[in-house]
């Protein structure tokens, strides 16, 4: 039986979550994304589709540690991105032909 691609239901708001994180592909903490006007249900819809995934880190600050989380762009999300723009763009018949 086939299945659907996971990406068949991305919505414009995943396609710009997924283009933020494609800028800094080390990842973004959430505080970040959220400063940026993403929903928590948009980050979660990206890592459940596996197009991005979340990496816990640990900053410390002279005596005390932070765990932050940060939201990664998977090699999926590129391809999904990938495939994104290349279908938003639609072939043009140059004039006169």
């Amino acid at each position: 039986m086939a299945t659907e691609p996971k990406n068949q239901r991305l919505t414009e708001r995943h396609r710009q979550v997924l283009e933020v994180l494609a800028i800094v592909p080390l990842g973004l903490d959430v505080n970040a994304l959220l400063a940026r006007g993403f929903k928590l249900e948009t980050m979660a819809d990206v890592v459940r589709s596996e197009l991005a995934a979340v990496r816990i880190e640990i900053v410390e600050n002279h005596d005390s540690k932070v765990e932050v989380a940060l939201v990664q762009i998977t090699d999926a999300g590129w391809l999904a991105l990938e495939g994104l723009t290349t279908r938003s763009r639609s072939p043009r018949v140059p004039n006169g032909q």
